[in-house]
């Protein structure tokens, strides 16, 4: 890394917190030196509360890119000049441009689960999903499922706090992409669950449950609601084979891990940030095992 920094090396990063576990920076500095970048990516921990005095230093110290983790994505959200289209929509971004000064938001979460399908033969267009959860992944993969042409898109989630945020993300949805059906119900609606899955050509998981160190865990207890040909996809990469998707396996669906909705998120962040791909099967094969 030191023999690559010079006058003209560009900064990127990553703010979150915590952040020192983040795979982000090997990932985004292999792709640098694979596509011959002048730059640098290093990882930030920064709280909520101070985004908006990181913003500013992007714009004094000219950083060029930055990806954003939690619990920072609905502040840098709020300190942008201008958003994308699914940014706009969910009111969240993981990722920053840097343009002479003007900051750009996106957010690529759910970019990068459709990628992720799509490497595994899958496409989301006229297609019947159905989603588990409404928190900052779920609403990513929600969005960016109706923008790339879904036939319809129902959301499970508990009356928690953020089902009502949830109801208002359904409006927002159907105003913006009125040809996609969007439903919301309560995770309790067990029946409409089962009637739900059984017409549905995609099942997600986008919640947290399944993960380490609670990987005994599952968003669906009774398994019978699955069915051979199924296409389910998991948000959770830790473990790589959660629970859901082996149980899923075991009834004759096509599993879709989310280690490489990981994956593909950093690569389109890669070509926002430096207009070039980033040569993902060496990625994969050096970060990324089985994906």
């Amino acid at each position: 890394m030191e023999a690559r920094i010079s006058g003209t090396t560009k900064l990127f990063g990553l703010i979150g917190s915590p952040v020192s576990h983040s795979a982000s920076p090997a990932m985004q500095n292999y792709g640098f030196q694979a596509c011959g970048v002048d730059g640098a990516y290093l990882a930030f921990d920064i709280k909520e509360e101070e985004v908006p005095e990181f913003v500013k230093s992007m714009r004094l110290l000219n950083i060029q890119g930055c990806n954003v983790t939690m619990p920072n994505k609905t502040a840098a959200a709020q300190n942008m000049d201008e958003l994308s289209p699914a940014a706009e929509l969910i009111g969240a971004v993981n990722t920053i441009v840097n343009r002479d000064g003007k900051l750009y938001g996106h957010i690529t979460d759910g970019e990068g689960f459709v990628a992720n399908l799509k490497d595994h033969g899958i496409g989301v267009e006229g297609k019947d999903i159905v989603i588990f959860g409404a928190g900052g992944a779920a609403t990513a993969i929600q969005v960016q499922c109706a923008l790339d042409g879904a036939k319809s898109i129902t959301i499970f989630n508990p009356r928690d706090p953020f089902f009502e945020r949830a109801q208002k993300m359904v409006e927002k949805i159907k105003a913006k992409v009125p040809e996609c059906q969007v439903e919301l119900y309560d995770l309790d609606a067990k029946d409409t669950m089962r009637e739900k899955i059984d017409a549905a050509d995609i099942l997600v998981n986008g919640t947290l449950l399944g993960m380490k160190p609670k990987e005994d865990t599952t968003v669906i207890s009774d398994t019978t609601m699955f069915h051979e040909g199924l296409v389910v996809a998991d948000v959770v990469y830790n473990p790589e084979e959660t629970r859901f998707l082996r149980e899923a396996k075991e009834h004759g669906c096509i599993t879709v891990p989310g280690k490489g909705m990981l994956l593909w998120q950093g690569v389109a962040s890669f070509k926002l940030f430096t207009g070039k791909d980033m040569p993902v099967d060496e990625v994969k094969e050096r970060f990324f095992q089985g994906v």
